[in-house]
């Protein structure tokens, strides 16, 4: 008796784990392409600040831009960032026909 519970107790104890892994995603979209609609972004800000010293060879300077979180806009400063891959140049991020296109790495 102890046995076939001890069994039934294991068998349904590892069930728990191996559920279903199948899932449905459904995407809706007008004009395709990775940007998504959302306000336009304020104008940069009028504060002037000095780009930090030049770290190294390989880096490249990323200038600020604006990037949405939710209904609002938040100001990410200027940094330097060393390209992924050699050859690469940073395309910023932009705002256009209603979309905002966030900014990537192009070779």
């Amino acid at each position: 008796m102890k046995g076939k519970l001890l069994a039934l107790l294991l068998l349904a104890g590892g069930s728990l784990f191996a559920g279903p892994r199948v899932f449905f995603g459904v995407g809706i979209g007008v004009g395709g392409g990775y940007g998504y609609y959302a306000p336009p972004p304020p104008p940069p800000p009028a504060v002037v600040y000095s780009r930090p010293a030049y770290p190294g060879r390989g880096y490249s300077w990323i200038g600020g831009y604006w990037y949405p979180v939710g209904p609002r806009y938040y100001w990410h400063r200027g940094y330097w960032a060393r390209p992924p891959y050699v050859g690469a140049y940073w395309v910023g991020p932009r705002y256009y026909g209603h979309r905002y296109y966030r900014g990537y790495w192009r070779r």
